[in-house]
């Protein structure tokens, strides 16, 4: 069964530091691109980072580039967003998910309607 579980959100100060996991099952995570992606509430799903299969190069939004660090572990399947220097509006649920393609890479913010499996989403909240 393919399937994405994203783990690791919480409750953090403003200037905290997360790190979100999203282990692959049922597919091998470095064919396919994978992205994070947020959404708060009232808001449309927003593409964060993404990693292209194979060569693993990276993309941030502007509004995380500098904090936020996408990486790829191939040996535990698992894509991470390593999130520092939190701020009140990165407050969202946070997926990861995969790309439709076999191959496909990564060279601009991820748009959702491109990527075809999801995981369930992991909530991340920063306030003081």
């Amino acid at each position: 069964q393919v399937q994405l579980v994203e783990s690791g959100g919480g409750s953090v100060q403003p200037g905290g530091s997360l790190r979100l996991s999203c282990v692959a099952s049922g597919f091998t995570l470095d064919n396919y691109a994978i992205g994070w992606f947020r959404q708060a509430p009232g808001k449309e799903r927003e593409g964060v980072s993404c990693i292209s299969s194979s060569d693993g190069y990276t993309y941030y939004a502007d509004s995380v580039k500098g904090r936020f660090t996408i990486s790829r572990d191939n040996a535990k399947n698992t894509v991470y967003l390593q999130m520092n220097s939190l701020k009140p509006e990165d407050t969202a649920i946070y997926y990861c998910a995969r790309h439709f393609w076999y191959g496909s890479t990564c060279t601009a913010t991820p748009r959702p309607g491109a990527y075809k499996v999801w995981g369930q989403g992991t909530q991340v909240t920063v306030s003081s």
